[in-house]
């Protein structure tokens, strides 16, 4: 009895012993955790600072410029790949050809901000204004539920869904929810993208493709679809009151109970019933 005893409390001790060390080792490595996030965080003079002393293009990527004012700063085309933007004051900032590869960029303020040119795949912002901001020739393949795009200059956007990685999935741009009134998509691919309950009304969609993108519940009223191309999209209760829909084609399009289709300028439409 007494040897199973003593066997009981060595295995006890060593228990007690291994939760300590585990403990210990948790508590210690806690702070370096923290140090190391807070080493990627940078000031806005810091971030001046940078950008002033950089030889070429800027490196600005992995860190952290959550809630800064960043307004008018001119990041003369950054390399912010994986950054963390949200809530920083972004208005009037010039990010024209910048890398915001999986950058982070929710609920912040982009305002009139210059983003032509910019590489935003995979970049996540949910809520963010971009009202008036420009971004032709951006490459976009990301999340802006939520977002605000009125008035935003986005012709010869390239956020068709990418179709050579799909192995997570399909990498489309995320419209749902989001408000582009009076937007700007001339020629823009906008190919199997979700814009579900986006209000478009008034934009400017001429010649933009929408191949299979789904606008299900979206507001298109008195928006210009010339010429755009709606095959196989899905526009189930979509409303398209007042639009210009000349020259569209909208050849195995889903337009179960959509609306304003008969008052529509739709003549040379193909494919409408």
């Amino acid at each position: 009895m007494r040897g199973r005893s003593s066997r009981r409390y060595a295995i006890t001790r060593a228990h007690v012993g291994a939760c300590v060390a585990v403990a210990l080792l948790a508590a210690a490595s806690g702070p370096r955790q923290a140090a190391s996030a807070d080493s990627n965080a940078l000031s806005r003079q810091q971030v001046i600072a940078a950008l002033a002393a950089a030889r070429g293009r800027p490196d600005l990527s992995s860190r952290s410029l959550a809630g800064l004012d960043l307004t008018g700063i001119d990041f003369k085309g950054a390399n912010l790949s994986a950054s963390v933007l949200n809530g920083a004051h972004l208005r009037q900032a010039n990010l024209a050809h910048c890398n915001l590869t999986v950058a982070f960029g929710e609920s912040a303020d982009f305002r009139n901000a210059d983003l032509r040119g910019a590489q935003m795949f995979s970049m996540q912002l949910q809520g963010a204004d971009l009202t008036g901001a420009h971004l032709d020739g951006a490459r976009l393949i990301g999340d802006l539920t939520h977002a605000r795009l009125d008035g935003a200059s986005l012709e010869h956007l390239r956020a068709g869904a990418d179709m050579t990685n799909q192995s997570m999935g399909l990498m489309n741009a995320r419209f749902e929810s989001a408000s582009l009134q009076k937007a700007d998509l001339k020629d823009a691919d906008l190919s199997r993208s979700d814009m579900k309950f986006a209000d478009l009304s008034a934009a400017k969609l001429a010649g933009a493709s929408l191949l299979r993108a789904d606008l299900s519940g979206a507001n298109l009223r008195g928006a210009d679809l010339s010429h755009a191309d709606l095959r196989d999209a899905t526009l189930i209760d979509a409303d398209f009151t007042g639009a210009r829909l000349t020259g569209a084609r909208f050849g195995g399009a889903t337009l179960r109970n959509t609306q304003g289709l008969g008052n529509a300028r739709r003549r040379g439409a193909i494919g409408l019933p």
